[in-house]
């Protein structure tokens, strides 16, 4: 049996709270499953393993332990002697990407790692209570997207914003393509109803990238992302299918967004409530 991981990542934002929540599953090269949950606030990160889980793609559907999540929301209930969860959040529809964001290339069969957007933007409603610091996203907003395959890539830079109903995801990683390695992309960039994709299948090219900025060309279309000051906090990550490698996540901190096409500013905007990773050294 070849390893295997699959996670979601939803993330949550109000005027005053930000929670991420990471509910995955790990089959090892011998059939072994576990599931996990990880917990990132801005100050604190916290991985829980499960014996057994309960999932569903086709759904969306997940259970771990007494906590399950879905499109409609999630219903948490876990206690351990570092973590102590508890709440329901509701959300609202939601706004996935017109086509899958991947392309073409989600055909390939040996990619490590393959990328979904789930939904740009949802509303969020309810309150969760983590280690007796109490949440609540009664006007908060939703973003969803998820990962599965064997691994992370060893380099890559992901990022990812909402403000009102407008928001940006970028992913840029090291991509192995038929005994060669590529610098590819993958991001979205929504504005006022209107969707920008750049992407390597589209013919975007990565400028630059390390581990506090990208800069994406695509035709008439340029994309900056800068970040100003991050807050990292340690994640486990896929490796072989196991949660195996320590990553470094900014659940918030503080990144510019700048959008050209030729010399138009679409977008010109600096957030304290951006996420952010930086793996690339």
């Amino acid at each position: 049996m070849r390893a295997y991981f699959e996670g979601w990542y939803l993330k949550h934002q109000s005027e005053t709270d930000s929670l991420a929540l990471i509910p995955s599953c790990h089959y090892d090269k011998e059939g072994a499953t576990v599931g996990s949950l990880q917990v990132i606030t801005p100050d604190w990160s916290q991985q829980v393993s499960f014996p057994g889980f309960h999932y569903r793609r086709k759904d969306r559907y997940f259970v771990l332990g007494d906590s399950s999540f879905s499109e409609q929301g999630c219903v948490l209930s876990l206690k351990t002697p570092e973590l102590t969860l508890s709440g329901t959040l509701c959300y609202g529809p939601f706004v996935p990407p017109a086509r899958d964001v991947m392309g073409p290339f989600r055909m390939l069969p040996f990619l490590q790692c393959r990328h979904s957007v789930f939904s740009l933007y949802h509303s969020v409603i309810g309150t969760v209570t983590v280690n007796g610091n109490r949440m609540v996203f009664d006007q908060g907003v939703g973003y969803m997207e998820g990962d599965r395959g064997r691994s992370f890539p060893k380099r890559y830079l992901w990022t990812q914003c909402s403000w009102e109903r407008d928001g940006i995801m970028l992913s840029v990683a090291d991509v192995p393509l038929w005994g060669l390695t590529i610098t590819g992309c993958i991001g979205l960039v929504w504005l006022e109803g209107k969707v920008y994709r750049l992407a390597t299948y589209l013919g975007a090219k990565v400028i630059r990238v390390d581990e506090n900025r990208a800069v994406i060309r695509q035709g008439k279309l340029r994309l900056r992302v800068t970040a100003l000051e991050k807050r990292s906090r340690p994640l486990l990550a896929p490796k072989r299918g196991s949660m195996a490698r320590t990553i470094h996540e900014s659940l918030t901190c503080t990144v510019r967004y700048q959008l050209y096409s030729g010399d138009e500013i679409l977008l010109d905007r600096t957030s304290s409530l951006a996420s952010f990773e930086g793996m690339w050294l």
